[in-house]
Parts: structure tokens; C-alpha cells; sequence
């Protein structure tokens, strides 16, 4: 008699992957056509590849990683790319009548009927991850497909239009490619690079760059005005540099793309910034605040007025964290404006200004006819100039909240940036509620994390910060993270909070020294303590959290 075969939940219960209470969350908030894996994976209570270990057990189908796979490339013809995008699946071997694939679902008994009806073969499953399987057919199918036609195009100095324009060209092709992988990779930014003798391709994933690909030079002019007509640049200049934007669809996500070209001695460089408009972070939850930082910043955008400044270099997640604290102050019944260069993600029930420098609606315009719309809560995009922090803090004394970015280093020396800028002391201490100063740090990817001994150095760092640590975390390096020990990013934070002793200090015009001192006595978590606390909860290295922040 066959033994009844366990579900899902209870398997991840029993491995103690998820608890009780999430398996019922997920149960109950789940899509009636949602599978509860998918469920699970999207509130981030378990890893793809968790998932697929418990599935192997379950289903008894062997699990296979497709980094550095030796895939036969004869065998793509047999499965069309869009057939294997839309089922997820990708062929592996063949082997006298069976064809092996790999899938990231093998439950799905449609797809592989179809599969054996129009290939002739048995089909045999082995279970891969989505994003595994995804970034292989954006890398393997149609890889060299029509390569060898651009050596007739490429004679000519002067791109043809036809060449640029169809979407059967290999070079259409070429870039939609490009775009896919970097979206299937979750890259921020596409890098074209242009050397004497090839064309590098470098997408920039969890914040550091690598190379994706290298190109002949031949290809150089022909890519580089398929990006420019995508986004409606002068294809005949190639003396200055040009910014431009256009909206993509890949893989059914609607990406938003901001270009920008240079150029160099051997060519012009086009960067594109990748915007994925469905995955906005939209909770301040989700941010990787801590407790203490969380409660904090809560309490400063609760006031009715003043300035919550967010500070940091390029990069740094300011944006995120500004569209969360949106998200949750937006309400019926208050009316934001928001001032932006440029406006990356629409929110919906918030007026939002798009600046046009050359038309004489920059920053300090653009704030200026926003106070006579009656708004509760203005957020300006960037602090930049005298003008736009004057106006910033006439706002916020006349009683509407501003939220607003400034470059700086840490939270304390935004107080004297903004004394640089000619902001008397009386008003900085009368408008400003806090400051925060964040970064991001990648994080340890939980599929080949393990724990191992803290090493000398690192027992000295955080016992000099009053910290105690025995173990961290690492990740070894596996298929899911590229063999990095890293997947994804979370924020670290310092969260100064603007008490009036702290106050007292700025109109008294003492030095620095005395206001981290102040600091350090209200409990303000710096941005490295911060960080070393989450290495201690696993979540990232302190190799990462040096990266980023200073040793004082």
C-alpha cells in the first residue's frame, strides 16, 4: 500500500523552516491560484533553494544547480525560448529516447505532456530554481544567433536604421537579451564600456560590478545607437553627453530605464539605471531598521511639522526609504506634494512634480508653488543649493512636514553642511526633527550560509564598540548567489533623533566633538554599531559593514 504522501507545510514545519503561525499567514493571505511555495518565497520565509530541497524529499525528483552547466547547445531547437520562458524549463541531456530537463516546477504534468507531444521524446524532470532557470535561457538560447551578419553591417561607420529598428535584427535581439539577464539577475545598473579592441559588458548586482560579456568591436556603433534610439537620443552625436529614459517590458515586469552616455577616448560609455517599477519597497517594515531605529524615525515623520533629513552617498537606498515613509503617512485625508529629479516610482494619491531645469522649474521653483496648494507633507528630492533649504525651512516652521535627501557622510555632519551652506544655527535647531544616515550592505545568502568562528580581528572591532561575538555568519558561495556568499541588500542606520539638548548645543555653536558626545549619551546607534549588530544576527559580514562605514 502506498504511503500517503506528507504536504508541503507540514514538511517545512517538520525541517523548521517556517513556524506554525507563518504557514497559516501565508495560508490565509495566499491568491486562490497561488501556490503556497510561491506564497512562502514571496514574504521571504524561505529560500528558493530551501524550498526545492523539501520538494526533492517530497516528490522524490532529484534537484540539479545550472551554474557552470554543461548544457548541449543542439538541444535548444528542441524547446523554443518563449516555450521554455513561459514554462520555466530548460533541456539538459539527451539519452536514446528520454530527454532530461530541468524544471521549476515538476508538478506541472501539462507542460511536460506538451513536451513529450511535440518532441517525440520521455520527458525526466529534475527540479531548478526560477531564477536559476531564467538566468540560463538569457544566457545560453540565441546566444551567437545572427552574430556573424553583423560583419556585414558593421563595415559601415554609420549605423543603418533598418538594422537598429527591426525587431527580427540580431542586434535587437542582442539588447533585449542584455536587458533580460540583467532584470533576471536583479541588477541596479548596465554598464556598456568600450576598450581599444572589445566591448565589455558589466551589470552592477547587489552593488558591486561584473562582467556580463565581452563583445567584439566591430558591434561597438550598432549597440550603442539601439540604446540611444530606445532612448530617443541624437544617434549623430557622439561629442557630448546625452541623458534620456524609456519605459521596457521584461518578462512581463514593467522596467523603467534612465540612460545616460559619455564619451571616452575609445567610444562613447552608455550606462542604463535599471528601475523595476513592481518592486518598490513600499514598507518601512521591510527596510531593515531595528527595533530601536524604527520606533525613532516613527516618531519624527509623526509630527505635524519640521524636517526629517535622509542622508548617505549615490545609492545608498535614500529613495526606498523615502517612498516607504510616503506609503505610510499617505492618508485620505492629508494632501503630499512631492518635487523630484527625476520621479522614479508613481504613488498613487501623491502629487508628484517633475523638475525641468531648463525651464526654470528646478528644486526651490518647483517647493515655492508648492506651498501655495495647501499641502501637510511636502518631500523635496534633493537638498542641493542655499535657495531650496532656505524655502525647506520656511516650510517646515510654517507648519508642514518636509522630507527631503542631502549628501553627506554620517548624520552629525549634516548639521554642519547645512552651517556651510548659510542656514543659521536658530533655524536648524528650530526646524530640523532628525536625520538619518544610512548604506547597504549585502547580505548572506541563506542557501550556503554557516557559521564559524569570529576571528581575532573581528573579536577586537566589536569589543572596541562594547560589543561580545563568538561566531558569524558566511556564505560558502553556491549557484543561487553566483558563487559571491552574498544575495540581495538590507540597510544600516543611524537614526539621530534631535533632542533639545542636542539643540542647545548647535545654538551655542560647539564643536563637533561635543555634539557626538550628546549623541553618544542619548543612545544614538551609529551607523557601524548598527551594522555589527547585524552581523551578529547573521544577516551580513563585517567585511561588508567595514566596506561601507568608518572606523572611528
Amino acid at each position: 500500500m502506498r504511503k500517503p504522501r506528507k504536504r508541503l507545510g507540514d514538511l517545512l514545519i517538520e525541517s523548521g523552516l517556517i513556524s506554525d503561525d507563518q504557514l497559516q499567514k501565508a495560508l490565509a493571505e495566499k491568491g486562490e491560484d497561488q501556490k503556497l511555495g510561491d506564497a512562502l518565497l514571496q514574504r521571504g520565509y524561505i529560500t528558493e533553494q530551501q524550498l526545492i530541497e523539501v520538494l526533492e524529499f517530497q516528490l522524490g525528483i532529484p534537484h540539479i544547480s545550472l551554474y557552470r552547466y554543461p548544457f548541449d547547445p543542439t538541444l535548444f531547437h528542441l524547446i523554443p525560448k518563449e516555450v521554455a520562458k513561459r514554462h520555466l524549463i530548460i533541456p539538459l541531456k539527451k539519452e536514446e529516447n528520454r530527454l532530461f530537463v530541468a524544471m521549476s516546477d515538476p508538478m506541472d504534468y501539462f507542460a511536460i505532456e506538451d513536451l513529450r507531444l511535440s518532441t517525440g521524446f520521455q520527458i525526466e524532470t529534475a527540479i531548478a530554481t526560477k531564477d536559476d532557470i531564467v538566468r540560463s535561457i538569457n544566457k545560453y538560447y540565441e546566444i551567437d544567433a545572427g552574430l556573424e551578419e553583423f560583419f556585414v553591417e558593421a563595415k559601415s561607420d554609420q549605423p543603418k536604421n533598418e538594422a537598429v529598428v527591426d525587431d527580427d535584427s540580431p542586434i535587437v535581439k542582442l539588447v533585449n537579451q542584455i536587458l533580460a539577464n540583467a532584470v533576471a539577475q536583479k541588477a541596479s545598473d548596465i554598464h556598456i564600456d568600450p576598450h581599444e579592441t572589445k566591448v565589455l559588458i558589466r551589470i552592477r548586482v547587489d552593488g558591486l560590478l561584473q562582467t556580463e560579456r565581452q563583445l567584439p568591436k566591430y558591434m561597438q556603433n550598432m549597440l550603442i545607437a539601439r540604446v540611444k534610439i530606445l532612448a530617443n537620443l541624437d544617434i549623430t552625436e557622439h561629442r557630448v553627453p546625452q541623458d534620456g529614459r524609456f519605459k521596457a517590458t521584461v518578462d512581463l515586469r514593467p522596467i523603467d530605464l534612465r540612460v545616460s552616455s559619455l564619451p571616452t577616448v575609445y567610444g562613447e560609455k552608455i550606462v542604463m539605471r535599471l528601475l523595476d517599477m513592481s518592486s518598490s519597497l513600499n514598507d518601512l517594515q521591510q527596510l531593515g531598521f531595528n527595533q530601536v531605529n524604527l520606533k525613532r524615525f516613527e516618531s519624527m515623520i509623526k509630527r505635524p511639522n519640521g524636517i526629517v533629513l535622509i542622508t548617505g552617498p549615490t545609492g545608498s537606498g535614500k529613495s526606498s526609504t523615502l517612498y516607504a515613509t510616503l506609503n505610510r503617512l499617505n492618508q485620505e485625508e492629508v494632501n503630499i506634494i512631492t518635487v523630484e529629479d527625476p520621479v522614479e516610482y508613481q504613488v498613487e494619491g501623491v502629487n508628484q512634480i517633475q523638475v525641468y531645469p531648463n525651464v526654470g522649474l528646478t528644486f526651490a521653483a518647483g517647493l515655492r508653488s508648492i506651498l501655495r496648494q495647501d499641502p501637510n507633507i511636502i518631500m523635496v528630492g534633493e537638498i542641493r543649493d542655499k535657495e531650496t533649504v532656505e524655502i525647506a525651512v520656511r516650510a517646515s516652521l510654517t507648519g508642514h512636514l518636509v522630507l527631503s535627501t542631502i549628501h553627506t557622510n554620517d548624520s552629525l555632519s549634516t548639521i554642519t553642511r547645512l552651517m556651510d551652506m548659510g542656514v543659521e544655527p536658530f533655524l536648524i535647531a528650530s526646524s530640523i526633527n532628525g536625520i538619518v544616515a544610512q548604506r547597504l550592505v549585502r547580505k548572506v545568502c541563506r542557501d550556503c550560509a554557516h557559521r564559524e568562528s569570529a576571528s581575532k580581528r573581528e573579536i577586537e572591532i566589536f569589543a572596541r564598540r562594547g560589543i561580545k561575538i563568538d561566531h558569524v555568519v558566511r556564505g560558502k558561495g553556491c549557484s543561487s548567489c553566483n558563487m559571491t556568499g552574498y544575495k540581495g541588500r538590507l540597510a544600516i542606520h543611524e537614526v539621530l533623533d534631535l533632542s533639545d539638548e542636542i539643540k542647545n548645543l548647535i545654538l551655542n555653536d560647539e564643536p563637533f566633538s561635543r555634539l557626538r558626545e550628546e549623541a553618544r549619551r542619548q543612545k544614538t546607534i551609529f551607523l557601524l554599531d548598527d551594522g555589527l549588530l547585524k552581523v551578529k544576527q547573521g544577516l551580513t559580514t563585517t567585511e561588508e559593514v567595514l566596506r561601507v562605514a568608518l572606523m572611528e
